[in-house]
């Protein structure tokens, strides 16, 4: 593994990236907007970076875009891995590990997800508090290199508390309404029945998803500031469920775009 990070790191760097402060992972349906806000950009597919897998779902461009935002050097992915893709954990969350080795401080999260709180509504963002992994695998597992994080973090504040009251105050300045909640990580692609709907929200969880949790577990064990942000593509109430399919979700994603990089571009600004 070590070596798979430094070689694509080198890689990397060899494009004039150097010293990236903060890292975004851009989700189903979201990006666009972010990166066009970027300045003086540098654009590397994927595909051409080694060890590096191959984004194979529709909205995940597959590109690390560098560039400057509220005068900070960021890293965005455009485009994450997940574990149905027939990736394992290590591979999904390699590029995390990468941008954390070129230098950033921080890593902001976003995703698309199923909302089952019944009180909350979909198209609106929750501010992900803490999540119940239920992937039933984990990309800590086998050897540890004590170069990267301990054996055993701690994951009692998953997400950054300095990263999560900041975003609260910038919602709450910008008038966007923001929830606060807990994410269930589940490793798809299928979306659920009822009876998995209500048994998730009898666990506590708010909002479900395929993605996110992996690059948060390595967050934490390279001591990496994280947050995460979901946006509410789908309402999931198990007695009124409703068929829906992707094209939906993504297009749900997209019209809240603006919202979700409203919050994060007022973040960058005050790191």
């Amino acid at each position: 593994m070590l070596n798979q990070i430094n070689e694509a790191v080198r890689f990397i760097q060899s494009h004039g990236i150097t010293q990236p402060e903060v890292g975004i992972i851009l989700g189903t349906g979201l990006g666009t907007r972010f990166v066009k806000e970027m300045k003086n950009t540098v654009v590397i597919n994927y595909n051409s970076i080694p060890h590096f897998p191959i984004s194979t779902v529709e909205s995940h461009k597959g590109k690390l875009i560098y560039g400057e935002i509220k005068g900070k050097r960021v890293l965005a992915m455009q485009g994450r891995f997940h574990f149905y893709e027939g990736y394992d954990m290590q591979q999904i969350t390699l590029p995390v590990r990468v941008m954390k080795f070129l230098g950033i401080d921080y890593l902001l999260i976003s995703n698309a997800a199923g909302c089952m709180n019944l009180k909350w509504k979909k198209g609106e963002l929750m501010l992900i508090d803490d999540h119940i992994n239920l992937q039933h695998d984990n990309p800590l597992r086998g050897e540890n290199f004590e170069v990267l994080g301990p054996r055993f973090p701690d994951m009692s504040r998953p997400y950054s508390p300095k990263l999560n009251a900041l975003l609260v105050a910038i919602a709450k300045k910008k008038k966007i309404k923001l929830h606060s909640g807990v994410y269930a990580a589940v490793q798809g692609p299928n979306l659920e029945t009822r009876a998995e709907y209500r048994f998730l929200q009898r666990i506590g969880a708010d909002a479900v998803g395929m993605s996110t949790v992996p690059e948060v577990l390595v967050a934490n064990h390279m001591n990496l500031a994280c947050c995460a942000i979901s946006v509410l593509t789908d309402e999931c109430d198990p007695d009124n469920l409703k068929p829906v399919n992707i094209s939906q979700i993504i297009k749900t994603a997209e019209a809240s775009e603006s919202k979700l990089t409203d919050l994060y571009i007022e973040l960058i600004s005050k790191l």
